[in-house]
C-alpha cells in the first residue's frame, strides 16, 4: 500500500485519515487548525507538526496527497506543494472538481492529479465530527479525462474503496453539473425555506414537523462551508437554479390563475419514486480491463448509466451496472 497524506483534518479529511488508517495503509495528516491537530493527536492518529512537514515526509515516501482544504485554501497549499512535493501524486475530495482542476493545471501542470469527491458528511464540521465510517456505502466520484493516467486513476479509487466507499466515474464537467442540482441547490433551498420559515415566528417552530426539518437540515452546515462549494460552482449552479426557478414560476403562476399544483406536484413525486425505485433485475457485473485502449470510455459509460466500481484487482475494474427500474 502506498503512504498517504491528509491535508486538511475536519470532517472529511479527518475521516479519510481515519478510514484509511484503519484500511491498513501507512498514513499521517496536517492541518493549520491546532484544534483538530490536538484533538487527532490525542486520539492517537498520525500528525505533523506543520502542512510543510507533512509534505516533506510526503516527498520522501511519494506519498498518495488527498487536499482536504476548502477550495478557498486551495491555491495557497498547491503552491507549497510545487515548492515541496511536487513530485507525489495527488487527488482531493473537494466538492467541486473543474475548479480544482484548473488550479492544479495551472500551478502544477506536470503533477500526477486525480480528482475526488466523496459524497457524505453531515452539518458538523472539525475533526471531532469525523469518523471512519462515514464513506460506508457511500458514492466516490474520482474523476477521469481523456488524459487521465488509468494506473493512476485506480491507485485513487483504490483508496475510495478502502475507505468502504463505492466508485463513480465521472468528467470533472459531469461531476460539477450533477452536484449542482442534488447538493448545492438543496443547500440554497434549505437556506430559502429555513428564512421563509423564520418569519412565521414563535408559532412556526412549535408547528414544524419533518418537512421542514428534513427540509432545512443541511442550512444547518457551516455557511462559510456553503458558499465555498455553492460560489465555486457558479456556472453549473446558475443553469440549476434557472430550472428551479422556472419551475417555481410556472406553480406560482398555475396556483395563481387556476388555484391547481398538479404538474408541479405530479412530477416531484414520479421523480422522486425513480429515485427509490427498486431495480427489477439485480445489478450485472462489469469487469474493465484498465489496460484496454477503451477503458476510458467504459469506465465514463459505466458512470453516466448510474453504475459503480466495487474493487480493483491488478488492472482489472470490478463493478456493477443498475438494473432496469
Amino acid at each position: 500500500m502506498h503512504s498517504v497524506c491528509v491535508l486538511g483534518l475536519g470532517l472529511i479529511g479527518g475521516s479519510v485519515l481515519r478510514a484509511v488508517r484503519s484500511a491498513g495503509y501507512p498514513a499521517w495528516g496536517a492541518t493549520k487548525s491546532e484544534g483538530d491537530r490536538d484533538a487527532a493527536l490525542a486520539d492517537g492518529y498520525d500528525v505533523e507538526a506543520s502542512v510543510e512537514d507533512a509534505l516533506r515526509r510526503a516527498a520522501d515516501e511519494d506519498a498518495l496527497i488527498v487536499l482536504a482544504v476548502p477550495l478557498t485554501a486551495l491555491e495557497e497549499v498547491l503552491r507549497q506543494i510545487r515548492a515541496l512535493a511536487p513530485s507525489c501524486p495527488l487527488t482531493d475530495v473537494v466538492s467541486v472538481k473543474g475548479p480544482v482542476a484548473e488550479a492544479v493545471g495551472r500551478i502544477l501542470p506536470s503533477v500526477r492529479y486525480v480528482g475526488g469527491h466523496p459524497m457524505a458528511g453531515s452539518t458538523e464540521s472539525g475533526w471531532a465530527a469525523g469518523s471512519a465510517e462515514l464513506f460506508r456505502g457511500a458514492p466516490w466520484v474520482v474523476t477521469a479525462e481523456e488524459e487521465t493516467d488509468l494506473t493512476r486513476w485506480a491507485q485513487v479509487a483504490r483508496l475510495a474503496i478502502a475507505c468502504g466507499a463505492h466508485v463513480i466515474p465521472a468528467t470533472p464537467e459531469q461531476h460539477d453539473a450533477t452536484v449542482a442540482r442534488i447538493s448545492h441547490l438543496p443547500h440554497l433551498f434549505a437556506a430559502v425555506l429555513a428564512a421563509v420559515g423564520a418569519e412565521g415566528g414563535p408559532l412556526a417552530w412549535s408547528l414544524a414537523a419533518g418537512s421542514f426539518t428534513d427540509g432545512t437540515r443541511v442550512a444547518g452546515t457551516r455557511p462559510e462551508l456553503v458558499r465555498a462549494m455553492c460560489e465555486g460552482n457558479r456556472s453549473a449552479l446558475l443553469e440549476a437554479l434557472d430550472e428551479a426557478l422556472g419551475r417555481l414560476g410556472a406553480a406560482r403562476g398555475s396556483l395563481a390563475s387556476t388555484g391547481g399544483l398538479a404538474v408541479t406536484v405530479d412530477a416531484g413525486h414520479e421523480a422522486r419514486r425513480g429515485f427509490t425505485a427498486t431495480p427489477q433485475a439485480g445489478p450485472a457485473e462489469i469487469r474493465i480491463d484498465l489496460k484496454d485502449p477503451n477503458a476510458l470510455d467504459e469506465l465514463l459509460d459505466l458512470g453516466t448509466l448510474g453504475g459503480r466500481i466495487t474493487s480493483i484487482e491488478d488492472d482489472l475494474a470490478v463493478g456493477e451496472e443498475l438494473g432496469n427500474p
